[in-house]
């Protein structure tokens, strides 16, 4: 009788854990420890308890499951062990059938992982983990503040002051020079409008209908609480910029710049956006990168930043453009059975790094360059959502492009692209016409 052919092992000495909240089953190989499948607490002196029983199980690697936040410390302990840590996404383990339990869950990722059937997820550097932790929380600081700007509109609107109709941003100089005034207890809109900056287009006739209202005191405390709360987030916000620009620059002192390169010219500072950075980051991250990231259309220093939390450095850790776009979840998921072409739809789950290219995409659609063509040419034919994808990927892959050879955006001429575009046009037409048994004529030579 013939033995039944299994997975080879590739990794004898692996180790599987399942992470939860309160406690973490670990498993290793049955001929290691009398006692193969341990359970562990969740506080700091467990997790190097852990570190310690793997030690003596003679674990080289270990596999366990991305589990919310959960699975954070314990990888740093273990990689500061000195174990090779492989942390795989949840929906790539799927369970064995029967009741579902932490052990078995435990004994499969190691069974998974010690057959090498488990994929290692991207993990950063420290300075990129640290920049990443920097950048999220700003962008939390900032969607926070952005909760009291529309607080602020809504007391506004119960007393039915219409600030916002006739000024585009309340946040503004005028905006916040108003609000301040009402709060302080001044209620007069003649008043009011002398706080006005000579740059709003709207007239002081309009502004000043806008600011005759129903003055309510809870209202009004609720107005002022938003207020100061806004304000305190934009403290906090250049309090974390600081944090952000001392990171950036330590790491820029390390990097030496390449004096072979001629020297950027000074581009033309334009009105940012309020989120974005308190400092001008771009000089940093060309001594960090080695080249300027900022003259890709659509990228800023600010959202280049975010990238690089979301990225890292190293883009060895993506062997080609279409990797990188695949990991970015810009790419289309092709799914091909018996040679036919079932779908191509992108995947759903949204990639951090893949929303900012997203972003710089939209950013694009009005500039005057081939890219903006590019976008409203998809958008023509397919609709915005894939348009802002299609012109992200092309985004991402410059961006890879840039970060891997350091070197520098040669944009396409805006004519030489449209000139490219009816060449592989007129290429198309002539192959359709071909399998059709038909041939193209110039328009000169129909009579």
């Amino acid at each position: 009788m013939k033995k039944k052919a299994g997975f080879p092992v590739l990794y004898p000495n692996a180790a599987g854990i399942d992470i939860a909240s309160r406690e973490h089953y670990v498993a290793v190989n049955p001929d290691a420890a009398e006692q193969s499948i341990r359970s562990f607490g969740s506080f700091t002196d467990d997790l190097h308890e852990i570190a310690a029983w793997l030690l003596q199980c003679k674990v080289d690697t270990v596999a366990m499951e991305a589990t919310g936040i959960y699975w954070v410390s314990l990888y740093l302990i273990l990689e500061e062990a000195g174990f090779d840590v492989v942390l795989v996404n949840a929906k790539h383990v799927k369970n064995v059938s029967g009741k579902k339990s932490d052990v078995k869950d435990a004994e499969w990722i190691r069974q998974l992982h010690s057959c090498g059937l488990l994929s290692k997820g991207f993990q950063p550097d420290h300075f990129t983990r640290t920049l990443r932790a920097y950048m999220r929380h700003r962008k939390n600081l900032t969607e926070m503040a952005a909760t009291h700007i529309r607080m602020m509109q809504k007391a506004l609107e119960q007393m039915n002051i219409k600030l916002q109709n006739v000024i585009a941003d309340i946040t503004g100089k005028s905006g916040q020079a108003i609000i301040k005034a009402i709060i302080d207890g001044e209620h007069d809109p003649q008043n009011l409008v002398k706080l006005l900056d000579g740059r709003i287009k709207a007239t002081k006739e309009s502004i000043c209908k806008s600011l005759h209202g129903i003055w309510k005191t809870e209202n009004l405390f609720e107005l002022k609480q938003s207020f100061d709360l806004y304000h305190t987030y934009q403290e906090m916000i250049k309090e974390c910029d600081l944090h952000i620009k001392g990171h950036i620059e330590e790491k820029a002192s390390y990097c030496e710049s390449d004096q072979t390169q001629p020297p950027y010219p000074v581009k033309k500072k334009y009105k940012t956006n309020k989120n974005n950075l308190n400092f001008d980051a771009t000089d940093m991250l060309q001594k960090i990168v080695g080249t300027d990231l900022t003259e890709i259309f659509g990228i800023t220093d600010t959202n280049a930043t975010e990238i690089i939390s979301e990225i890292g450095l190293d883009m060895s850790k993506w062997p080609t453009a279409k990797h990188f776009t695949a990991w970015l979840n810009l790419a289309p998921n092709n799914k091909v059975s018996g040679g036919k072409l079932l779908s191509s739809r992108v995947p759903r789950k949204r990639n951090k790094a893949g929303q900012i290219f997203k972003m710089a995409a939209f950013a694009v659609q009005r500039s005057k360059n081939w890219l903006a063509i590019f976008y409203n040419r998809i958008k023509m034919r397919s609709g915005t959502s894939r348009a802002v994808t299609a012109t992200a990927r092309k985004i991402a892959v410059i961006f890879y492009k840039l970060m891997k050879e350091k070197v520098r955006f040669c944009p396409l001429d805006r004519d030489q692209y449209l000139e490219s575009f009816k060449v592989r046009q007129l290429k198309k037409l002539k192959q359709q016409a071909t399998r059709l048994g038909l041939v193209l004529v110039p328009d000169n030579l129909v009579t």
